[in-house]
């Protein structure tokens, strides 16, 4: 069974803002993590979340492993992430 994506609010908004073949690739990439998501994600320290690296975007993504729900808490440009 493969995992499913949900957003959250404020990622989908900078998501929906991109242009659409730099959205089309990186939803390319997002549909690979759903059947072996742990092969592509990297824990991030001091989180309890894992990163997903795009080109220059990082997801920031929470993995339910009981519902196998991956949920995209923050999506945005490398340098802006990491100033969080």
């Amino acid at each position: 069974m493969s995992y499913s994506i949900r957003w959250k609010q404020k990622p989908l908004k900078i998501f929906g803002r991109l242009q659409q073949n730099v959205a089309l690739r990186l939803w390319t990439r997002l549909d690979m993590l759903k059947e072996d998501p742990f092969r592509y994600l990297k824990h991030f320290e001091g989180e309890d979340v894992y990163k997903f690296r795009v080109g220059k975007y990082r997801f920031l993504i929470d993995v339910n492993k009981n519902k196998k729900l991956l949920i995209i808490q923050v999506f945005d440009k490398s340098g802006r992430i990491y100033k969080r």
